[in-house]
């Protein structure tokens, strides 16, 4: 896949550089799916099983750090009733020693170094059993992340092979982008050489979007991915290629697992 700082640096592009600022596409979340016609066979087979087989290593790893966590706070439960009971024990022992001896003040210092101990020793168990809960929490975001990446590069390469077996899809990106300009003043449309046939076929379809007295020209970019396409207009670029949609779904969506949403 083509880097995206490549995208805008055609040969042929009429637009000079320093002329053209950025304006951010507007999501297309609400636009209809295009529908994926029946005869462009996908095969996805082994591209689903790799994720597959992913998801179910990420799962196991999962499971072990939950063990781990429950083992770890069993562990600290019966360390905590083992340091009760012995300190129980030693508490009569220290009476009895106390009041056989007729220290008072011996039984007190052997009293509170036994509490202090103790005191102690169930902090440490309580510190590492938060730890242990902190570690596996953040070992499951990150684990999100992985997930996340693994469905959106599956998407990717989904409407890739889609794309290139079907044209219809990728007019239907084209469409959806310059609905996003219909009301700009000229309008440049660019795409890979291998879309520009049918792109020039269906003009007349595409240009019955905007005014027609609005000046619509189709460009091709020699150094596009079948899957590329921006705008132009007296406004800006108007990028509508695949991959910076993923991009900006994903980011969308981090943002929401971050926030706990």
């Amino acid at each position: 896949m083509t880097s995206l700082s490549n995208l805008f640096r055609s040969e042929r592009t009429v637009v000079k550089q320093n002329q053209v600022k950025e304006i951010s596409i507007r999501s297309l979340q609400n636009e209809p799916v295009p529908q994926v016609s029946s005869e462009a066979p996908v095969n996805n087979a082994a591209m689903f099983a790799e994720r597959n087989q992913m998801l179910q290593e990420i799962q196991q790893r999962s499971d072990i750090a939950n063990a781990d966590i429950q083992k770890r706070m069993e562990s600290a439960a019966v360390d905590i009733e083992s340091m009760r009971s012995a300190w129980s024990n030693e508490k009569e022992q220290l009476q009895q020693q106390a009041y056989d001896e007729g220290f008072q003040a011996g039984f007190e210092d052997g009293r509170n170094k036994v509490i202090s101990d103790m005191q102690e020793m169930i902090q440490a168990a309580n510190e590492t059993t938060t730890l242990s809960y902190q570690n596996a929490t953040q070992y499951l975001i990150n684990q999100e992340r992985v997930i996340l990446d693994i469905a959106l590069r599956s998407a990717e390469q989904i409407i890739n092979q889609t794309i290139e077996e079907d044209e219809e899809t990728y007019l239907s990106i084209v469409r959806k982008g310059i609905k996003e300009a219909q009301e700009m003043k000229e309008i440049k449309l660019f795409v890979p050489t291998e879309h520009f046939k049918m792109v020039t076929d269906n003009r007349a379809e595409l240009s019955s979007i905007f005014p027609p007295e609005t000046p619509f020209l189709i460009f091709v970019n020699e150094d596009f991915d079948a899957t590329d396409c921006f705008i132009e207009t007296n406004h800006g670029r108007i990028v509508v290629s695949v991959d910076e949609q993923l991009n900006e779904l994903k980011e969308q969506l981090v943002e929401i697992m971050e926030s706990g949403a």
